[in-house]
């Protein structure tokens, strides 16, 4: 007699929920053929192997199930990644790891609430903006960003205003890349950030735009963007974009992280 229980119904919709999870991941990553490849793969393998029991075509499969997992960890591991770290970005799992983590959470609120840290950077995009000069910064918070800044040059310096407006001065040597800014100083300039192929990126956003995404959205911090072409301000943050920014919305976001 077949037996089903309420546990099989839990066991059948998480199994459903994960897929439908995964699909959204594929989609926007533009693996969704794929997806749908390994999904009929896996249907056939489990008619071969459990349904029809055809043990010759069934242990060629099983090979290649045993093989394949490999294979697609390597295949996805951008995607996988990102799953992970959505699971561990998550409001409630972050409000958990922050209750042990107070001493963290004030150092950072310190310095949100420093205006020698805030106001210069809202003044340097501010003039930037109206001189129509290029910047991308990014502001670490929980997650370091030690492998980004190794890929530009360290500098260390304390933030000002003028210090921020000659680096992404046009002949600079430093323009051409991300500034990161650790705490209250200037960790490093000139670095290379992974940049997002998402395909619902406004068409008019150039490269700057989607390395500010694509540091968005496989870390917490938040990143700042002067166009060159119209000078408005951007910002990123958890995979997402606010554009436009006045100077009172920037500052805004940097001193209370209101995105």
């Amino acid at each position: 007699m077949f037996d089903f229980g309420i546990k099989d119904l839990i066991d059948i919709l998480l199994v459903a929920i994960l897929l439908y999870y995964c699909y959204m991941i594929m989609k926007r990553s533009r693996s969704v053929n794929i997806f749908y490849g390994v999904l009929l793969f896996v249907s056939c393998w489990i008619v071969v192997s459990k349904v029809l029991e055809m043990k010759l075509l069934g242990s060629i499969l099983d090979q290649m199930v045993n093989v394949g997992a490999i294979a697609l960890i390597i295949l996805f591991q951008e995607e996988i990644r990102h799953f992970f770290y959505t699971l561990g970005a998550h409001e409630k799992v972050r409000g958990l790891l922050n209750f042990f983590r107070r001493d963290n959470n004030k150092q950072q609120d310190d310095v949100r609430n420093d205006k020698s840290i805030v106001m210069p950077l809202v003044m340097a995009c501010i003039n930037m903006s109206k001189n129509k000069v290029g910047a991308l910064i990014v502001l670490q918070n929980d997650l370091p960003l030690d492998d980004i800044k190794h890929t530009g040059d360290i500098i260390n310096a304390s933030i000002g205003q003028r210090l921020i407006e000659n680096i992404f001065f046009k002949n600079s040597p430093l323009h051409d890349g991300a500034m990161i800014i650790t705490g209250h100083k200037i960790a490093a300039a000139a670095c290379i950030l992974p940049v997002s192929n998402d395909l619902d990126i406004p068409k008019h956003f150039g490269l700057r735009h989607r390395a500010a995404r694509g540091i968005s959205k496989e870390t917490d911090a938040l990143a700042i963007v002067v166009s060159e072409e119209t000078g408005s301000i951007t910002a990123a943050y958890n995979n997402k974009f606010r554009a436009r920014l006045t100077a009172e919305e920037l500052e805004l976001i940097l001193s209370k992280g209101k995105f």
